[in-house]
């Protein structure tokens, strides 16, 4: 058995005689993910990239905007000719348009490796030639990350430096959870986990739940809760009235906001109307119960948390900043166990003990390229060139984009509003990706390279808060024609003439040995990759957020204009966003339909990776993805369990099958990400998914101009029992053209 790690664990395995993978879990890993089991999926699976591929309209008509794109079949060429063809492309580029038409996406999640890290590959490449278009933030968390230097000055504290999970459950007596804290994410970290501890301290927890969620399962049943079923997006309307509350019986710290914040008097002038008969009949929860809620939280150390799924929507500043002006008003922010936390449940390593250490990482050079874009924007960029937008107090500009180039990344499972994606992708003269497996990111490209995956190739793998750095050794041999994308980059450098410059005369091995020189020097390189693994020291516990601004606010300012806690925003409010003004408040949803799609990470792969593999396939039902839906709503749709049923609204449709639970909230679906898109092109009804990926329903908006973050949790939909033949789900089957090119 040979050791290795993933974004979901470390590992060992070894390929059995019979041909098949065999995993074993880290012996110390108190509680390995079940995600394992979808590891055998990235060796042999059919959806395997076997060989370099070119679209057949691109390699006919050569390089411009076409529709073909996703449609098309794949020709099958040498790598010589390929790699020729594309280094005379990127050349092209370059000289009639300049570097910034180059869009270097790759949005990551490709491998815990940290050498043979895709984005890091990409990008590191792209600058040796001139560097490219590059994005800002992430779609899991872009909004906060925007929003919080604005109101606390950090975000980095924020979602990394919180109260850490021994604290909480020593000193916290009630966690007001928004969003819940779902333990099918805190398997996953970026870059590994050896320990996973968070579901033995969920367990553990002593103090009392509120769990703020339209679904009762996004807090595991072991945990002492009290279930408030609340609509999707209306967190912040039950806050703003929890505040009312508070300001009515005064129970709000009136000496805490003096000293610590800026701006509270205009924020509670704004509570005046927001009673909690009002936000009842938005949110649903009950009047009495909000109250009741309220002096609860104000006779306890309190803990509001708010997951990132919360942020994930349109206004999605709102519950985030909201819910710090909460937690200001109880006067408990600095306190062990108290305050305000964002993320627990969200990530593995939020609220983690582990060590806090810089772990080993390819550097990827300076980008002379000033042009970037927000992450969630992609879209908007290829669609849109030329065309103005709001960023955070800036105006900005698309630039004209006329070549994509992706390694380790999947938009079309990121991104919403697939069919205008995919129009999106019918616009630049070329796109380019690297893939293990044929996507539908590279099934909507021009060139595909095959590219390893992170068992068949050495690496050094550690997550944020990881307890081990791993030795990730080779475990099986390339499939096909796969090459590490190290290897595809070097290759493409030397016939630019940046060879030494991007690989500086190392092979994969040098550089394993020169990152972990410079991050340390004992043990030996030779002596850790023999033993296959280093144990890293403790981290240090973090017992509250903001501890030492609370101590000493004129000695330790936060990094905001007043350097206290912005609860109004003169800076935001300069900005004069209509969609995000100078303090939180309650902004509704612009669409309204039968029922709200909570579209959310899934319990059987990461994002949609694997989606092929033993998991994630035996989650599926009638082989599509499965949506939950309440009996009632079922019922009165004549939907069964098992049926398949057509999600659609006016953006699109997919098929998925029917599960019943009342964990469910009335008037609420819930479809996970991560289905690989497989568009019905041909479909009678209009643009259809087969498979069930819910981001065909998804609206491509921004969730303010301030952040232009992410708004891809929720959707206004209807549910319906699908009646029509059935087609098959065509996903996990290569595009190639079969036959000489």
């Amino acid at each position: 058995m040979k050791p290795s790690t993933s974004h979901w664990g470390a590992f060992s395995a070894e390929t059995a005689p019979d041909g098949r993978l065999r995993v074993e879990p880290h012996p110390a890993d108190p509680a390995p993910s079940p995600l394992l089991g979808n590891l055998a999926a990235a060796l042999d699976d059919p959806s395997r990239v076997a060989r370099p591929a070119v679209r057949r309209g691109w390699l006919e008509n050569g390089p411009g905007p076409d529709s073909r794109r996703g449609r098309d079949k794949f020709v099958e060429l040498p790598w010589e000719d390929v790699l020729d063809r594309l280094a005379a492309e990127l050349d092209r580029v370059r000289r009639e348009h300049g570097n910034q038409a180059i869009f270097g996406g790759s949005y990551g999640w490709a491998s815990a490796g940290r050498f043979h890290h895709a984005q890091s590959q990409l990008h590191r490449f792209l600058n040796t030639i001139g560097g490219f278009t590059a994005s800002r933030n992430t779609y899991s968390n872009g909004t906060s990350s925007v929003l919080l230097p604005h109101v606390v000055g950090d975000s980095h504290a924020v979602l990394r430096q919180a109260s850490t999970w021994p604290t909480i459950a020593e000193r916290t007596e009630l966690i007001v959870a928004f969003g819940g804290m779902p333990e099918k994410n805190v398997y996953v970290t970026p870059g590994g986990v050896t320990r996973h501890q968070t579901s033995a301290h969920l367990a553990r927890l002593g103090g009392r739940v509120a769990l703020i969620s339209p679904l009762r399962d996004d807090l595991p049943s072991t945990v002492d809760a009290r279930w408030y079923p609340v609509r999707p997006a209306t967190d912040t309307a039950l806050m703003l009235a929890l505040g009312h509350t508070l300001v009515a019986e005064n129970l709000h710290d009136r000496a805490f906001l003096d000293r610590y914040c800026v701006g509270y008097p205009e924020f509670e002038r704004s509570l005046l109307d927001k009673t909690p008969e009002w936000a009842a009949g938005i949110t649903g929860i009950p009047a009495a119960d909000i109250v009741a809620l309220a002096r609860e939280m104000a006779a306890h150390r309190t803990l509001i948390t708010v997951t990132w799924s919360l942020q994930r929507t349109e206004h999605g500043e709102q519950p985030v900043w909201a819910a710090i002006a909460l937690a200001a008003m109880l006067g408990q922010i600095g306190l062990p166990g108290g305050g305000f936390g964002h993320g627990y449940g969200s990530m593995g390593d939020v609220g983690d003990t582990g060590p806090e250490l810089r772990v080993p990482s390819l550097p990827q050079g300076v980008n002379p390229v000033d042009e970037y874009i927000p992450v969630a924007r992609i879209a908007d960029l290829l669609l849109c060139p030329g065309e103005a937008y709001d960023y955070n107090g800036e105006v900005r500009r698309y630039p004209d984009i006329r070549l994509v180039y992706w390694a380790g990344g999947n938009p079309f499972h990121h991104h919403q509003d697939l069919n205008r994606l995919r129009r999106a992708f019918t616009r630049p003269d070329t796109v380019v990706v690297h893939e293990p497996h044929w996507t539908a990111t590279a099934r909507h490209a021009d060139i595909v390279l095959p590219a390893t995956t992170s068992l068949e190739r050495e690496d050094l793998g550690s997550g944020r808060r990881d307890t081990h750095l791993i030795a990730m050794h080779r475990i099986a041999e390339p499939a096909g024609e796969a090459r590490d994308d190290y290897a595809t980059f070097a290759a493409l450098a030397d016939r630019l003439g940046v060879s030494t410059a991007f690989t500086e005369g190392r092979t994969p091995r040098q550089w394993l040995e020169h990152l972990y020189g410079e991050w340390g020097d004992e043990p030996s390189f030779a002596d850790f990759w023999a033993a296959g693994e280093l144990p890293l020291p403790p981290g240090r516990e973090h017992h509250t957020l903001f501890a030492d601004f609370r101590a000493a606010p004129q000695a330790h300012p936060l990094r905001t204009p007043s350097g206290r806690i912005e609860i109004t925003s003169a800076t935001i409010a300069g900005f004069g966003y209509p969609d995000c003004p100078g303090h939180p408040v309650w902004l509704p949803p612009t669409e309204t339909g039968p029922l709200w799609l909570i579209a959310n990470q899934p319990h059987t792969r990461l994002h949609s990776q694997l989606d092929a593999g033993e998991v994630s396939q035996a989650g599926k039902v009638a082989g599509r993805e499965a949506i939950r839906l309440n009996p009632g709503d079922a019922a009165s749709r004549g939907i069964a369990p098992g049926d398949v049923v057509r999600v659609f609204n006016t953006r699109g449709a997919c098929l998925a099958g029917a599960v019943l639970d009342d964990a469910v909230r009335p008037g609420v679906a819930q479809l996970p990400t991560g289905a690989w898109f497989d568009p019905v092109d041909d479909h009678p009804a209009g643009p259809l998914c087969a498979h069930g990926n819910p981001n065909v329903l998804t609206a491509d908006i921004p969730s303010s101009r301030l952040s232009q973050g992410c708004a891809g949790q929720h959707a206004a939909v209807d549910v319906e029992r699908y009646t029509g033949p059935v087609p098959p789900v065509r996903a996990l089957r290569p595009p190639i053209e079969r036959g000489n090119a």
